[in-house]
């Protein structure tokens, strides 16, 4: 990931910044990414799973607090230099942590998840399905992919990863400088309020905590709710008279989509677990990879065909209703309540 990064700086053409960073950046990432790192989440964490994979996540927000000084690099030195710095920067960062740090699953270290004793995680657990009332053949199935993809439970998950994980974020996180540079804000303005939905994100992400106590869907559904607020304002925001509606967007627009993905991760490790869990939530993960690779593209012609962001305000908000009605129908309070649920 670093080396395409870096290497992006000696692309003359077209076709070779779309195989460094199209191809060698998206194996890379995708290879230290959201799919391996959630799923050793999932096996170290059960009790505050939700928080922890939010914890995860922020990182990702935080990151996009970087957005002036990447605009400062480029200003200041071009963009060559720039990615040469983010390219090489990275790699230093993150191979040790991998490397000293990195243990798949907690009995890798003689523990149990959330350090627990192998009684005490047993009896719990068995206390906790009792008291929920699960059903019994759900709880004991050992999930692989084939199993998971004959449940409607794991499709109507992998058409939220698609439309609100996928491509909501993605148009956001794409489209919101030019959004800001075309209704007539300057490109450090652009570029300081897309900071400001990196900081919600993050704290978005931080807020996923909630659904380990009141439940996945209890939280995933205001998560869209928020996002299609903050998609109603488009509508509103047309010049630059009003300069205090953008970071209200941003904030809405990153409070719902920083909630959205933990808590939806979250709840395909309480449906899924097991040892395969990690190919499923890869599965799910390939769905918010088709949706982030098609709204790019497609919010951009859709752009340049009309003049205006009017349709594509449109698919993001439908986007968003239709990811709260299908975690409406997921429904996972019914079939694996979080341990909280279950105690109460």
């Amino acid at each position: 990931m670093g080396g395409g990064i870096a290497l992006c700086s000696l692309a003359t053409s077209q076709w070779q910044f779309y195989l460094l960073y199209g191809v060698m950046v998206a194996v890379g990432l995708s290879m230290i990414g959201i799919t391996p790192l959630s799923t050793i989440i999932a096996n170290w964490f059960v009790e505050k799973r939700g928080l922890v994979i939010g914890i995860l996540a922020a990182g990702f927000g935080i990151s996009l607090v970087s957005a002036p000084l990447v605009q400062l690099l480029v200003s200041n030195f071009g963009w060559q230099k720039a990615y040469i710095a983010i390219g090489l920067c990275s790699i230093p960062l993150v191979v040790p942590l991998c490397i000293f740090l990195m243990r798949r699953r907690p009995q890798e270290r003689g523990l149990l998840p959330d350090g627990r004793s192998q009684q005490q995680a047993l009896s719990e657990s068995q206390a906790l399905d009792k008291r929920a009332g699960l059903n019994e053949q759900w709880v004991n199935t050992t999930w692989t992919l084939r199993q998971a993809m004959r449940t409607y439970h794991f499709w109507f998950i992998f058409l939220m990863a698609f439309s609100s994980i996928g491509f909501a974020e993605q148009v956001g996180i794409t489209h919101l400088v030019y959004f800001l540079r075309d209704v007539g804000y300057e490109p450090m303005q652009a570029a300081t309020i897309y900071s400001v939905f990196g900081i919600a994100f993050a704290v978005g992400n931080l807020c996923s905590y909630f659904s380990d106590r009141l439940g996945r869907e209890k939280v995933f559904i205001p998560s869209c709710l928020l996002g299609a607020g903050a998609v109603l304002l488009l509508f509103l925001i047309t010049d630059t008279t009003k300069p205090w509606m953008p970071f209200l967007f941003a904030v809405l627009l990153g409070l719902g989509l920083g909630i959205g993905g933990p808590v939806m991760l979250a709840t395909v490790a309480d449906l899924f677990q097991g040892k395969y869990l990690g190919s499923i939530i890869g599965f799910v993960i390939l769905g918010c990879s088709l949706g982030g690779a098609i709204a790019p593209w497609l919010t951009g012609f859709l752009y340049d065909r009309s003049g205006n962001y009017f349709v594509i305000t449109l698919i993001l908000l439908s986007c968003f209703v239709a990811s709260a009605v299908l975690m409406w129908l997921v429904a996972p309070r019914k079939i694996r309540p979080v341990p909280h649920q279950a105690r109460y």
